[in-house]
């Protein structure tokens, strides 16, 4: 017998998630690039609906109606077949606490979110990953490790934090290799940047199949990671399996306010996707003309690589650039260490991560 209480099997296996930093001590002004949020902010009509709320003294409503309601508008769904959670985050541990168990083993690729293993390991399952090919998710890795215990498969597409995506042909060669009774997560919270005609956030698979779930968020594109506001929809069976566990308040009346008038605001959404698109292509050109690699992205973000030719480390960037004010996210923890993931700020911060990495890169050598 344990003298204390002990926590069950997976758990203290669990390292907790870091969100990136912040702060940099003794820096005027800061420019925050590592957690992808967006630099146009939320829709001004958010805001509004958020300053117009009241009643703070009753429950919210558990079922989210009105929000799931605009959801299922923008996107022609059946609303019976949407839950809405504190940001995707919440959905994506609801979904594996309802189909993983002890044992259960839980697929996802090499540099995948780092929530697919904490959740997995929360459930008391075994997280088993997949190697990648060119830091894009390889279908046949994936398949490779599907076991007779494999419950679910976690799919982010576009991956955070690499940028990469899988066409729609290969998400389906993907669901068309499982077996029936495997959960296919297809985690879409960076859909509404890409710009690919292959590409396909997940709506058509849902809509055909029994085992495929997509998970959205309001936190990247919409603005409203403060809020914490994300949404699935899945076959009835799996929403009735997560409406049975998921608390019953679990989203609050602002948040779903915000996510109503932000979720109908299409010329905001344009202007968001308008300015990442340019950016987007500017920083990836200015960068690798600096001789650095960057990954191909379709999000909001970019994969920062510092070939040993460069004579310069990430951490040694990551170091310089917070000294002025400029928060990258490193990213040790994805198995990424000589990288860095740059979010597409304002034009201001875009500039300025160039010329000081420019600076940077000009100075003396060092060796990793």
């Amino acid at each position: 017998m344990s003298a204390r209480p002990e926590p069950r099997p997976g758990v203290m296996q669990i390292e907790a998630y870091v969100p990136g930093k912040s702060a940099a001590a003794g820096v005027a002004k800061i420019h925050k690039l590592s957690s992808n949020e967006t630099p146009l902010g939320p829709s001004p009509k958010a805001i509004e609906a958020i300053k117009a709320f009241d009643h703070f003294e009753l429950y919210p409503d558990g079922s989210a109606t009105r929000l799931r309601e605009a959801i299922a508008a923008k996107y022609g769904l059946d609303p019976n077949r949407i839950v809405c959670g504190a940001g995707s985050d919440e959905l994506l541990s609801l979904i594996t606490s309802a189909y993983v168990g002890p044992g259960d083993e839980g697929v996802f690729s090499e540099h995948g979110f780092l929530v697919y293993r904490i959740a997995i390991l929360a459930a008391g399952g075994v997280p088993v990953v997949a190697k990648e090919k060119d830091y894009r998710a390889d279908v046949d890795a994936i398949l490779a490790k599907v076991t007779p215990k494999t419950k679910i498969v976690f799919l982010a597409n576009p991956n955070n934090p690499t940028g990469t995506y899988l066409p729609f042909d290969e998400v389906k060669r993907l669901h068309a290799g499982l077996p029936s009774h495997v959960v296919l997560v297809l985690d879409a919270a960076y859909a509404e940047y890409v710009r690919r005609n292959d590409y396909e956030a997940g709506l058509e698979l849902v809509a055909t199949a029994d085992n495929v779930v997509m998970t959205r968020t309001f936190s990247k594109i919409y603005g409203l990671a403060n809020l914490r506001l994300g949404w699935m929809v899945a076959p009835p069976h799996i929403i009735d399996a997560v409406s049975r566990i998921r608390g019953p308040f679990n989203v609050n009346g602002p948040a779903m306010a915000a996510g109503i008038a932000a979720i109908q605001d299409d010329a905001h959404l344009a202007q968001a996707v308008t300015h990442n698109e340019k950016w987007l292509a500017w920083l990836t050109s200015e960068l690798e003309a600096l001789g650095l690699e960057v990954t191909p992205s379709v999000g909001n973000f970019l994969l920062i690589h510092f070939p040993r030719e460069t004579g310069k480390t990430a951490k040694d960037a990551d170091a310089f650039l917070t000294s002025r004010g400029l928060i990258l996210r490193r990213i040790d923890g994805y198995g990424l260490p000589h990288a860095l993931r740059l979010t597409i700020g304002d034009e201001e911060a875009n500039r300025l991560v160039v010329a000081t990495l420019r600076e940077f890169l000009s100075g003396a050598k060092t060796h990793a």
